[in-house]
């Protein structure tokens, strides 16, 4: 390849399958193109998973194309079955509606929109779906789809194999994700859908239908889906789902985050989720040998991108104080309680499982029994210990659990 986006395309790790990747680069070079990755809008914010399709469009950018962003304010009403054991829960056009506003903040964020020759556009599919004449769309786009071939794609054969309940609403999601890349080669010149690998079915029946509705060219093109070495779901922790809007996951949770990557994953992750060039990664391999100052330099450029640059060393020097001094930050993950609750006598074990710090109870005393808490940096052995307000420094109190966990209470009147 010659083409210096698909090409980096590739030397990160993105690119998994196309449908015609020599042809595809012809249209890049030539000219600028517009790509779009779809996303459905279930919560009101994306989390983790979805970031490595956001630093795609990135990548887009930096390259002179532009990306679209398709908001899914139709789909998301049935839901993707793929990957899925069970139907979605079904939300209303107002709660579809609130999670847009605030799934764009991120991309504001992490994209560039100050240039207008690569400036996102966003679009929502409800635009179109909502309108649909359910007549007319089985006789127009309908016609195209055999139940023979939608039968073998991954996304309802596994869930048949398994005996697994499947709705004939969302056994037509294909079909309309298909719908969506034909509107937006109509509309917009769209060229190119961006999916993960779970989507290559889904992505190549938009490619034929627009073969063969409107007779032009177009491409799909799948990234990998990511696999942890340890084996766990990539943006899974304890505490839940490592979402990107802010008010969900602390710019200092997220910072610790990838601070916390396997180390058989650092450098997929440097490529992945940084802006750093692949040979200056591999250089950094090369001088650097200690991997857990490779996992700053990934949790500081990873918080960048989406936090900022203050946020990330404001991150990395709480960690520092958090893990190498004997003090404690006011950046910390932050928890609640009630000067009544202090004032009527709580237990340091109700308080741990209530807080959901530790999962129950006898968890929260089998590690007091091996020395694993403390409070204020002071080892604690006494699992009948209640909360007092003197505990609290300044109406804060730091209770750490291991190596590296911690967290700042708080009391509010």
């Amino acid at each position: 390849m010659k083409n210096k986006f698909l090409i980096e395309l590739q030397s990160r790790g993105y690119l998994n399958q196309c449908t015609d990747l020599e042809k595809l680069e012809v249209f890049c070079e030539k000219k600028s193109i517009s790509g779009y990755i779809g996303f459905d809008c279930t919560a009101s914010s994306l989390h983790v998973g979805s970031l490595l399709q956001i630093m795609i469009l990135k990548l887009m950018q930096k390259h002179g194309h532009k990306p679209i962003i398709l908001l899914g304010g139709g789909t998301t009403l049935i839901g993707d079955p793929s990957g899925k054991e069970a139907t979605r829960k079904i939300l209303k056009d107002s709660e579809i509606n609130k999670n847009i506003k605030s799934i764009k903040k991120v991309f504001r964020k992490i994209l560039d929109f100050s240039d207008n020759k690569t400036k996102p556009i966003f679009v929502n599919n409800a635009e179109w779906l909502s309108k649909l004449n359910y007549i007319q769309f089985l006789r127009e786009i309908g016609i195209h789809f055999t139940v023979n071939k939608m039968l073998t794609f991954d996304s309802v054969k596994l869930r048949l194999e398994r005996e697994q309940s499947l709705s004939y609403m969302e056994f037509n999601y294909m079909i309309l994700q298909a719908f969506d890349f034909y509107q937006l080669a109509k509309k917009k010149n769209c060229l190119l859908q961006i999916g993960g690998s779970d989507q290559w079915g889904n992505i190549i029946n938009g490619v034929e239908l627009i073969r063969r509705m409107i007779k032009k060219e177009s491409f799909g093109l799948t990234s990998p889906l990511i696999t942890l070495a340890s084996g766990a779901k990539m943006g899974k922790t304890e505490k839940g789902a490592v979402w990107l809007n802010e008010e969900l996951f602390s710019s200092y949770e997220y910072w610790q985050f990838w601070r916390n990557t396997d180390d058989r994953d650092v450098k997929k992750f440097l490529n992945f989720f940084t802006e750093l060039e692949p040979n200056e990664i591999d250089n950094l391999f090369k001088k650097e040998k200690n991997i857990n100052k490779l996992k700053i330099i990934l949790a500081n450029e990873a918080t960048k991108i989406l936090h900022g640059e203050n946020a990330s060393k404001k991150a990395e020097s709480t960690a520092k104080e958090t893990f190498e001094g004997k003090g404690f930050s006011e950046d910390l993950p932050e928890i609640k309680i009630k000067l009544s609750d202090v004032n009527r006598g709580i237990t340091l074990l109700d308080f741990l499982s209530n807080s959901k710090i530790t999962s129950s109870k006898s968890e929260a005393r089998r590690l007091i029994k091996s020395n694993g808490l403390k409070l204020n940096d002071a080892l604690l052995n006494d699992e009948k210990k209640v909360l007092d307000e003197n505990d609290f420094k300044d109406k804060f109190l730091k209770i750490s659990y291991g190596k590296k966990k911690h967290y700042l209470i708080k009391i509010i009147r």
